[in-house]
């Protein structure tokens, strides 16, 4: 089947306009948290994989290990992570949250499930369905056609 280039050059774009605008509005809901998306996406990741090293972290973020190291620094600082040695390779470090770090997980959740509800309200469960179903094929199509990088940069299918 053939399909209009032009159609799907402005599906690309739309697809980059409402992640940067969704971006946007998540900021701003985080501001008066006191915390960065960066951070966000940190504590996000430990929510879910508790004692993640910072190597992991930085491939799931798409960070250097430098910048990776600074989040991390300053998230410490403020309480909200903290590193312990690795108990089988001494040269890593885990990154886990602390119990401010996870109360502040849950703060943010329910910030930016308000947000999600908002930026879909005039979205109906099928159409998100549908969209989700959509952006999916993409997702694996752009997986595949990625091949093993896909894997070494934390995708799966």
């Amino acid at each position: 089947m053939l399909k209009n280039l032009d159609a799907n050059l402005r599906f690309g774009f739309l697809i980059h306009d409402v992640s940067r605008l969704r971006r946007i509005v998540v900021d701003r809901a985080l501001k008066p948290l006191g915390i960065t998306r960066s951070q966000w996406w940190v504590l996000a990741f430990l929510s879910r994989r508790e004692g993640m090293t910072q190597t992991a972290l930085a491939a799931e973020l798409d960070l250097t290990k430098v910048a990776i190291g600074g989040l991390v620094d300053r998230m410490e600082s403020g309480g909200f992570v903290e590193r312990r040695a690795d108990k089988k390779d001494a040269r890593a470090r885990r990154v886990f949250l602390t119990s401010e770090g996870q109360r502040l997980v849950e703060t943010i959740r329910e910030a930016v499930d308000t947000v999600e509800t908002s930026i879909l309200a005039q979205v109906t469960d099928k159409e998100l369905e549908q969209a989700s179903g959509v952006l999916l094929k993409i997702k694996s199509q752009l997986i595949d056609l990625v091949g093993e990088d896909a894997e070494a940069q934390g995708f799966d299918g």
